[in-house]
């Protein structure tokens, strides 16, 4: 999907008119926002995703992006490197992930045994399911590729 037409969908229950009261802007811009680009020759008509992505793009850092997730109460997961993923068999990929859930529950389990979870144990916790959402998003991703089944 373009960004047009994400900004499009998100927009189209609000309505154009309220959501560019909200924001301070003019309803043409919103109008825009929500139209193929026109390339870069429309100087600030590049809608908000596009100059998002272009930063990232041209910084190598996904942190612009990191923060909107927080500020609207989500998590960033970036899309692993599966080249290597192939040259681990099947089987031994999805014991991978049971262990690292595994670490999950041992990591819970071991902060409420006095019924409160303080901030080093919800940091250990935090951690632990960073690393279950890498290696299950890894997982998926090399299956979605078909990384799997050649030659196994």
């Amino acid at each position: 999907m373009d960004s047009y037409e994400v900004l499009r969908d998100a927009i189209k229950d609000t309505g154009v008119k309220t959501v560019a009261s909200e924001m301070g802007l003019s309803t043409s811009l919103i109008y825009k926002w929500c139209e193929p680009s026109e390339g870069h020759t429309a100087a600030g008509a590049d809608n908000p995703l596009d100059r998002v992505a272009r930063l990232c793009s041209v910084t190598g850092s996904n942190e612009p992006v990191a923060w909107l997730c927080e500020r609207i109460d989500c998590f960033l997961v970036a899309n692993p490197d599966v080249d290597k993923q192939g040259q681990i068999p099947v089987l031994n990929a999805t014991k991978t992930i049971l262990r690292e859930f595994s670490e999950v529950l041992e990591a819970v389990t071991d902060s409420v045994t006095d019924s409160h979870v303080d901030a080093k144990e919800a940091k250990r916790i935090r951690s632990e399911w960073e690393e279950l959402k890498r290696e299950g998003e890894q997982f998926v991703v090399a299956c979605e590729r078909g990384v799997y089944g050649k030659g196994e």
